[in-house]
């Protein structure tokens, strides 16, 4: 299959508002619309295929069965439920089958081989499908037409201007949106506030004061960090926003294209020698390395470890863990003063793809479903069964807000005081591979089995190899 060779630079957050503002007029996608995108796919058209109308905009087949299927994770499965339940309202003839599990890929690729995936799919866990290669592979419906799709609650908007800005761009490969990544996820370091009150601890907001808790806390007998060590992504986020904080735009655009020398950057080598100071420094939880996310985050609930990466899915995951008095919350990454962007910079990105394959029985049906979560009861929905913040502008109201949980409240917090300054990388998702080899070696350095100039020549070669693969598309970053 062909794809474009070369990505358009992606839209930014304060363009996104600026057409957000301008509304247009209805569009209804026109005849024929889901048949142009899977054929672009070259692997045939949807088999339940009704009349396109302004009230349904993809032609839903009423009476077709919908075959979604979610990913068992950190924020459960009692969403999804909800979206059906919602589908289920808009046509009740239809038959919903829900499944789930936590090996996406074990569970899904023989159905993708076989050409016979499911009609909805939320696809994460470290065992989730590499959207890249189902991409490459012409699998992936293309979500434009959503984009394009009258919103349910005002058919004057487009679902695309009721979605917080960078949603689309997180989805897209290429030019167009192929996963609806529709949790606003914030990344950052997590504690106790209770914890910190009893003990008179300050929240640090430089490195110099973290590092210095750090050595008051060892003093008191308890391990400041905790990392989910099985799984290096948790570790690799907080470097990378380390890095993204101290190089700032420039430095970010260098590492997503590839450029040579990147990762020789001094803002590379200064924030890997930061991180791998937690475990030189014997700040690290005693056999860490070795914990899986849920065992490394139990710890840190029962208080042996004050400190702990994750994104916003923490207080859901580990709800049936966390003290009642616990009070969690979450701080950006520490500051340092040559940083270039502000101490408030944070990593909120639309998070959590939701994907329709192109393959799919009842591919109109899947589409549906999402429009359905970018409406304002989707939205209510997710935030209450998942404790998450959704990308539906305006869902939030007052009584949410209110019934928020303390981990939820405090990520949308940061999220206000981080404004403009978001923190977003587009190498995870192009290059799976690169980011598979990151992971690797961050897992060697917080084992202490390598140094940072050894990770940071492996980061290197890892992106240069990536470069020099001529069957792996390549994007830019403007």
């Amino acid at each position: 299959m062909h794809t474009p060779t070369h990505s358009p630079a992606p839209m930014t957050r304060r363009q996104l508002l600026i057409r957000s503002a301008t509304a247009a007029a209805i569009a209804v996608p026109g005849a024929g619309l889901l048949t142009a995108c899977a054929g672009g796919t070259g692997t045939g058209s949807p088999s339940a295929q009704g009349t396109q109308t302004a009230d349904n905009p993809f032609g839903v087949v009423a009476s077709a069965p919908l075959d979604v299927y979610v990913f068992k994770g950190g924020l459960g499965e009692g969403f999804a439920k909800a979206f059906e339940d919602l589908y289920g309202q808009r046509f009740p003839g239809a038959k919903i089958s829900h499944s789930s599990g936590t090996d996406v890929t074990g569970d899904l690729q023989p159905r993708f081989n076989a050409g016979s995936p499911p009609d909805f799919v939320f696809d994460d866990g470290d065992k989730k499908m590499k959207l890249d290669v189902l991409h490459a592979n012409g699998q992936l419906a293309n979500l434009d037409v959503l984009l394009d799709a009258p919103s349910l609650d005002d058919p004057s908007k487009k679902v695309r201007d009721v979605l917080v800005p960078g949603t689309v761009e997180a989805g897209q490969i290429g030019t167009s949106m192929f996963s609806l990544n529709y949790a606003l996820t914030v990344y950052g370091i997590w504690y106790s506030k209770s914890l910190f009150a009893k003990k008179g601890w300050k929240v640090p907001k430089t490195w110099d004061e973290f590092t210095a808790l750090c050595e008051t806390i060892k003093a008191a007998g308890m391990s400041p960090w905790a990392h989910q060590g099985k799984y290096p992504f948790y570790m690799l986020v907080v470097l990378m926003d380390m890095i993204a904080k101290a190089g700032g735009e420039a430095v970010m655009k260098k590492i997503d294209n590839l450029q040579p020398g990147a990762w020789q950057e001094d803002a590379v080598l200064r924030s890997v020698e930061r991180i791998h100071s937690l475990v030189a420094g014997g700040y690290t939880l005693a056999g860490t390395e070795g914990l899986t996310h849920t065992e490394a985050q139990t710890a840190w609930a029962q208080g042996k470890a004050a400190f702990i990466p994750c994104g916003s899915w923490l207080e859901q995951e580990m709800s049936g863990s966390i003290p009642a008095d616990f009070d969690m919350a979450v701080m950006p990454v520490p500051h340092v003063p040559s940083d270039r962007m502000p101490a408030t910079a944070v990593r909120a990105v639309a998070a959590e793809a939701f994907i329709v394959p192109t393959r799919a029985a009842n591919q109109a049906g899947g589409l549906e479903l999402l429009r359905i979560m970018c409406s304002k009861a989707g939205a209510a929905a997710f935030a209450k069964e998942a404790k998450s913040l959704p990308v539906v502008r305006g869902a939030l109201t007052p009584e949410i807000t209110a019934a928020m949980s303390p981990g939820t409240k405090s990520s949308s917090d940061l999220i206000a005081a981080a404004a403009d300054d978001v923190i977003t990388w587009k190498h995870p998702t192009w290059y799976s591979q690169l980011e598979t080899d990151l992971e690797t070696a961050m897992g060697e350095l917080m084992g202490n089995r390598i140094g940072p100039a050894e990770f940071v020549k492996r980061a290197q070669s890892a992106a240069d190899r990536t470069a020099a693969t001529s069957s792996i598309q390549k994007y830019t970053r403007a």
